[in-house]
């Protein structure tokens, strides 16, 4: 799906007012939960059960946090449960959460002043994206829109094919640039990925004033995924990002339901989905069928399930 793909889905959609996506899940019973996921939680002796608690304790026990996720969150101008959504998801299913915030400070200073980069097979991704195939990427604006070009014309181009006599492999461009030290690798309090940072750079500079990041400097990209107080404003900036795009190119209005936005965030590519969505309603439209709503992943239905839980918390 490219982004000029996007971009002429956008006018078709946009004619129509957007619809709500009401809260709640979709699906009666939670969708299957991946087999790595079930794997890291069995090797840590725990339990999803057990990792909710302990990340729904840490948010709802600690007022600083707190205040910080509602602080951003009203920067960004979205609801704090979008937020604490994703803070639950990630912290259930990908990773278990310290007991304390400070452990996470600390954590991210033992990050600072490393030395390495974004490359692959020896190649910095600074000089990956200067081949041909990236030229129409020239034309974007922002980071979003170029990074966002630049995944697409990796999963085009490059993605598990052999260009110019060399092998690329079958991952995601951010597994294969964008994380030097193991692919799948996410980082902080938000399980944030280098990539998505750079994503929102332009957004985040913007609104909180922070520095703009730089692929060429791979320890400043780390340090802003790793403070908690930085990352907050990475996660807040992804999640407005997943409800523009799916109100611009889609015509649903996801805002109300923390469960869609929790997938989304989980899953990445919200423009990509979105356009995927909007395409197959079009035809769905064509044939006199009823649009098809935005779902829940197993990740976001849990937040949804939670939803009224995770709303007291966050108020206190």
């Amino acid at each position: 799906m490219s982004i000029a793909l996007v971009m002429s889905l956008t006018p078709a959609v946009q004619a129509v007012a957007d619809e709500l996506v009401p809260p709640g899940n979709r699906s009666v019973e939670q969708p299957t939960i991946p087999g790595a996921s079930k794997r890291r939680t069995k090797a840590t002796k725990s339990s999803f059960d057990a990792k909710y608690e302990k990340i729904r304790d840490l948010i709802a026990g600690d007022s600083k946090l707190k205040s910080k996720i509602r602080k951003v969150s009203a920067l960004y101008k979205i609801d704090p449960i979008h937020i604490v959504g994703a803070l639950v998801g990630e912290h259930t299913y990908n990773v278990d959460a310290y007991d304390r915030l400070q452990t996470y400070y600390i954590k991210a200073i033992s990050y600072a002043g490393e030395r390495f980069r974004f490359e692959h097979d020896g190649e910095s991704v600074l000089n990956f994206v200067k081949r041909p195939e990236f030229d129409d990427c020239k034309e974007a604006s922002g980071s979003a829109e170029v990074w966002t070009c630049r995944e697409e014309v990796w999963e085009t181009s490059f993605r598990g094919k052999t260009v110019g006599g060399k092998s690329f492999p079958n991952d995601r461009f951010g597994a294969v640039f964008f994380q030097p030290f193991y692919a799948g690798q996410t980082f902080g309090l938000g399980q944030l990925n280098p990539l998505t940072a750079l994503v929102h750079s332009d957004r985040v500079n913007k609104v909180s004033r922070l520095r703009k990041l730089s692929a060429g400097n791979a320890a400043q990209v780390y340090e802003a995924i790793m403070e908690p107080d930085s990352t907050l404003a990475y996660m807040a900036a992804s999640i407005a990002e997943s409800i523009d795009n799916y109100r611009d190119i889609a015509g649903f209005d996801i805002s109300k339901n923390p469960g869609v936005t929790a997938t989304l965030y989980n899953v990445g590519n919200a423009a990509r989905r979105a356009a995927e969505l909007a395409e197959e309603n079009e035809k769905r439209k064509s044939r006199g069928q009823k649009p098809l709503l935005p779902r829940e992943n197993y990740y976001g239905w849990l937040v949804n399930d939670h939803e009224q839980e995770l709303r007291e918390i966050i108020a206190k």
